[in-house]
C-alpha cells in the first residue's frame, strides 16, 4: 500500500473555476505545439489533450495574430487556457481581454519591472492568475555573477526578487515555477523556494528531452518533489507528441498515489520461465485500455512465480502458463483460456468489472 504523502500547504487560486493549490488535487497541464494561428490544428490538439486528462492547456502568444486566434479558440472549449507571453507585455494585456484564464510571464524578459507591474495590475483587476516562470536561461545577470551561474540558489533568489515587487499588487494570484534542464538543480531550487513562500508551485524539468529520456528525467525530478510534498501542478516537457506529456504526468501521480485516473497496468519483464509470447499480449492489452478513464489495476503476468500473486492483487489479471492463462477478477480465478484468447478474454473481464463497479 502506498503511504500517503503530506503536501506542503500553499495558497489556493482559481483558473476559470478550476481550483489550484491549497487542498486541490495536483493539476495536470500541457502546452500546444501547433501554431496558435492555425485554429483548426490547435483545437484538434486541444481535444486530444482533453481526452487523456489534461486540465489546463497553455498556448504560445508571440504576436497579435495569435491573440486573435486565441479568442476564437477560447470560444470552442471550456478547458482553462493559459497565454504564454514573452518580450511584449502588450500581448499579455490583449490576451486577458480576449479571455485568457491565466498568464505565464517571465518578468526578466517582459520589458522591465514597470511593464511587469502593468500586466500584474490588470491581471489582479481581471481575476486572472499569473505564473512567474524563472528558468536557468533567464536569471538576471547580477544574480548569475553572484552565484557563479544558474545554480539552484540563483533561481530561488531570482524568483524571490520577482515576487517581492509583484506581491505589492492587491489581489494578484501568483503561481511560481523554477525550471532547470538539470534535474538536481531543479529539485534543489523548488525545495528552496518552498521554504521562502506559500505560492502554488508549477513543477517541471525544462527541455527534458525526447519521449523516453524526457519521461525518465521528469519522473525523477517531478516525482522526487511530489514525494517531498512539493507541487500543485505539473507539466512534463517532451520533444514529441504532447499527448505523451499528459500520459507521463498521470503515471507519475498514480505511482505516488496522489491521483488516480485510468488503468494501472502491471506486467512482468519476462524470462526463461515464460511460455507465452507475453510482450505483444501486454502491448495489445495496454493499447486497448488507453481510453478507459475509471481507475482500475490490471496485471499481465508471464509465469507461476509471481504471476498468480500479482494477478490476484489486481482488479483484473492474467497469470500465464504453458500456452494458456488463468484469468483473475478481484483475487478469484474466473476461467482458464488458451494463449490465442488471452487478450480478448482479459479485456472482456475488464469491461465486466467496470460495469459492476
Amino acid at each position: 500500500m502506498i503511504q500517503a504523502i503530506s503536501r506542503q500547504k500553499t495558497r489556493r487560486i482559481q483558473v476559470r473555476g478550476l481550483g489550484l493549490g491549497g487542498d486541490e488535487p495536483i493539476r495536470v497541464q500541457s502546452m500546444t505545439s501547433t501554431h496558435t494561428t492555425d485554429v483548426n490544428a490547435t483545437m484538434a490538439q486541444i481535444r486530444r489533450l482533453e481526452e487523456v486528462g489534461c486540465e489546463l492547456i497553455r498556448l504560445s502568444i508571440p504576436d497579435q495574430a495569435s491573440v486573435e486566434a486565441f479568442a476564437e479558440i477560447r470560444s470552442q472549449t471550456e478547458t482553462p487556457l493559459i497565454a504564454d507571453i514573452h518580450f511584449d507585455y502588450r500581448l499579455a494585456l490583449a490576451a486577458m481581454q480576449v479571455g485568457a484564464d491565466k498568464i505565464r510571464i517571465n518578468p526578466g524578459n517582459i520589458g522591465g519591472k514597470d511593464r511587469a507591474l502593468v500586466v500584474a495590475n490588470e491581471a489582479a483587476l481581471s481575476g486572472v492568475p499569473v505564473r512567474v516562470g524563472v528558468n536557468s536561461g533567464s536569471v538576471e545577470q547580477d544574480i548569475l555573477e553572484k552565484h557563479g551561474g544558474p545554480t539552484a540558489d540563483a533561481l530561488v533568489e531570482s524568483a524571490v526578487r520577482q515576487i517581492e515587487f509583484l506581491s505589492s499588487i492587491p489581489g494578484l494570484q501568483l503561481v511560481l515555477s523554477l525550471k532547470a534542464s538539470d534535474v538536481w538543480t531543479a529539485i534543489q531550487a523548488y525545495r528552496g523556494i518552498s521554504k521562502e513562500c506559500d505560492y502554488p508551485l508549477h513543477l517541471g524539468i525544462t527541455e527534458a528531452g525526447i519521449t523516453l529520456t524526457g519521461a525518465v528525467r521528469s519522473a525523477v525530478g517531478i516525482g522526487t518533489l511530489l514525494a517531498d510534498g512539493i507541487g500543485d501542478t505539473l507539466r512534463v516537457s517532451l520533444t514529441g507528441d504532447v499527448v505523451d506529456e499528459v500520459k507521463v504526468a498521470w503515471e507519475i501521480l498514480r505511482c505516488l498515489g496522489l491521483r488516480q485516473r485510468g488503468v494501472t497496468l502491471i506486467s512482468c519483464p519476462t524470462c526463461a520461465r515464460t511460455e507465452v509470447d507475453l510482450i505483444p499480449i501486454a502491448e495489445k492489452i495496454d493499447a486497448e485500455l488507453q481510453n478507459i478513464v475509471e481507475p482500475i489495476k490490471v496485471a499481465v503476468m508471464g509465469c507461476a512465480v509471481n504471476g498468480p500473486g500479482e494477478a490476484r492483487e489486481a482488479d483484473v489479471g492474467v497469470a500465464c502458463g504453458k500456452q494458456e492463462g488463468l484469468i483473475f477478477r478481484k483475487g478469484e480465478v474466473v476461467r482458464k483460456v488458451p494463449e490465442g484468447r488471452i487478450v480478448e478474454e482479459l479485456l472482456k473481464e475488464v469491461h465486466t468489472f467496470l460495469k459492476s463497479k
